[in-house]
């Protein structure tokens, strides 16, 4: 295979991760707002399965799309690194995006544990992060500024 159909099937398969990533981190932290304003403990268990399920579904997504998008810059190259400064950019973000998807276990464990001290409506403010991640880092990739 040459390295241009090399360098398509890498951005293809790291969008389709993405896309995977960012469906899974937008709605785990939405069940996380309905967990914390329930006051039934049959639906908060209900909630704990849901949570963790998905929580753990999609981190192979997070890390497939972390290991593709290495892949595009190994292919491009090292001088095209050192001198893309919204590369950079966008890998900070995405750094973020991976240390929220973390803190995102530290919240499920707190669920699954019934330590949850957090309202409703934190976890409403919480779930806009990643959509603001996800729109820098759209822009970012699509601009290359």
């Amino acid at each position: 295979m040459n390295e241009f159909l090399v360098l398509q099937w890498l951005k293809a398969l790291h969008i389709a991760f993405m896309v995977a990533w960012f469906a899974g981190i937008f709605y785990l932290p939405r069940i996380f707002v309905y967990h914390a304003e329930s006051s039934e403990p049959a639906v908060h268990e209900q909630f704990k399965i849901m949570e963790r399920r998905l929580l753990y579904f999609v981190t192979p997504f997070a890390i497939l799309t972390i290991i593709f998008g290495f892949g595009i810059i190994w292919i491009y190259g090292a001088d095209w690194f050192r001198m893309s400064g919204w590369l950079h950019m966008k890998l900070v973000l995405v750094l973020l995006l991976v240390l929220y998807h973390a803190y995102c276990f530290v919240l499920l464990a707190d669920f699954k544990n019934n330590r949850n001290r957090r309202s409703g409506k934190w976890y409403r403010v919480f779930n806009e992060a990643p959509v603001i991640l996800l729109f820098a880092i759209v822009l970012l990739a699509v601009l290359q500024p």
